[in-house]
């Protein structure tokens, strides 16, 4: 079995593929609450310093995404959906001129999943 930390809604794919192909290799951080709530938050590649606290999640379309330690601690036995959605929240991060946020549904991991996750 393998099951990812955080996976992405057709529609997220499209606006990443989009946002890729106008600003290069991207990255995501999952806000812990500055700006807009609690949203992931999408940069140029390197253009958001990660540091020993935050927690590379996997992939997502090609790009690491990454959450703070602290929050971890609330979502690590959830998967993250990252979906998109009209209007534009108050944040840096790159959807926001296009029209667009991210945003995160999510849906708690099975036993199976989990023991997969901590197996590897």
């Amino acid at each position: 079995m393998s099951v990812s930390r955080v996976t992405a809604t057709e529609a997220t794919k499209a606006l990443i593929a989009q946002l890729k192909e106008a600003h290069g290799p991207l990255m995501f951080h999952q806000s812990g609450g500055c700006c807009d709530g609690s949203q992931p938050m999408c940069f140029q590649l390197g253009e958001f310093k990660t540091g020993a606290q935050d927690i590379y999640l996997g992939d997502l379309c090609g790009c690491p995404f990454f959450m703070g330690a602290d929050q971890f601690e609330y979502w690590k036995h959830t998967q993250l959906i990252i979906d998109v959605t009209k209007g534009r929240g108050s944040s840096f991060s790159l959807e926001i001129p296009l029209g667009f946020r991210f945003l995160v549904r999510s849906r708690v991991f099975t036993e199976e999943e989990l023991a997969d996750l901590l197996a590897g």
